[in-house]
């Protein structure tokens, strides 16, 4: 019978059977609606057995469809991990990667690291802070900065890592100024933003509050923004491991207030979605990898 059963129908089930939904299934699978409700039904129709209840109000799995499903997906899994075992040593892993990345120091070894284990792929990496939306076409990974909520974006957006962050003020600037201790008081004091990433507007707090701050200094660079900070042009928001010495040589100091800035998070957008490209999985599965490495 097995001969008779055609792989997609069997992967359309599992994730209409896990998200009970074949709109959400779709939307897992990169397919059409109608494409995954055909998969089932021509799956109930070859087994001649209902394998799901659908209503107007809700879907439930018959007794033979939780058996095929718990069943089926060890199955499917070992499938999926012989075939990224294969493509990972096999001679699948060829071509060209183009990649748009933040020109960071540890980023850099991360990558040569990469194309030293895999020789017959080629990277092709354009260091861009902030690259716009129409500039993705051609690539196939993009790494960009983000706080808080993320817009729509037809990409898929993967979390490399994360950073908590702190607001930060020197010593001398917090002599002339008096230090605030609501997120509601930055509007009033002097501040370092960004120029163009993150939207321009860093200062976004997890109690979903978007400080409007008065910034005469805007830069696009961590570091730029730490120099500024240290010498009191203003506060500034930063991941809390880049200025830990300055805070604990007590030449930053960070700054209580009623909510805590978003963590700054570095993203991985591509396409595809389960059926990305499998350089593009490997490359991920590296990334994250050696970040984790870094994090800690």
């Amino acid at each position: 019978m097995i001969e008779d059963i055609e792989i997609q129908w069997l992967l359309s089930f599992q994730a209409v059977y896990e998200k009970m939904s074949f709109k959400q299934a779709a939307q897992q699978l990169q397919l059409p609606s109608s494409n995954v409700s055909r998969h089932v039904a021509l799956l109930e129709q070859r087994l001649n057995m209902r394998l799901l209840q659908r209503s107007t109000r809700k879907m439930t799995a018959t007794a033979a469809g939780s058996q095929l499903y718990t069943s089926l997906t060890p199955l499917l899994t070992a499938m999926d991990h012989a075939i990224d075992e294969v493509a990972l040593h096999g001679d699948s892993l060829r071509g060209v990667l183009r990649v748009i990345s933040p020109d960071l120091p540890f980023l850099a070894d991360i990558f040569a690291d990469f194309c030293v284990q895999h020789p017959h792929l080629q990277l092709q990496c354009d260091t861009q802070l902030n690259p716009q939306q129409g500039m993705l076409d051609g690539f196939d990974v993009v790494l960009r900065f983000g706080r808080g909520r993320l817009s729509d974006c037809a990409w898929v957006a993967k979390e490399m890592i994360r950073w908590p962050s702190c607001v930060v003020a020197a010593p001398a600037l917090l002599q002339r100024i008096c230090a605030p201790s609501t997120v509601a008081e930055l509007s009033r004091l002097p501040c370092i933003s960004s120029f163009s990433v993150l939207e321009g507007m860093p200062w976004r707090f997890k109690g979903g509050h978007i400080a409007q701050v008065d910034a005469s200094y805007k830069v696009n660079s961590g570091h730029i923004a730490m120099a500024a900070a240290l010498r009191g042009l203003g506060l500034a928001i930063l991941p809390k491991h880049a200025c830990a010495d300055a805070l604990a040589a007590g030449t930053l100091v960070a700054l209580e207030l009623d909510q805590d800035p978003e963590d700054l998070v570095l993203y991985a957008y591509y396409a595809g979605g389960q059926f990305a490209l499998q350089k593009v999985k490997v490359f991920l599965r590296h990334l994250e990898t050696q970040l984790a490495n870094v994090q800690s």
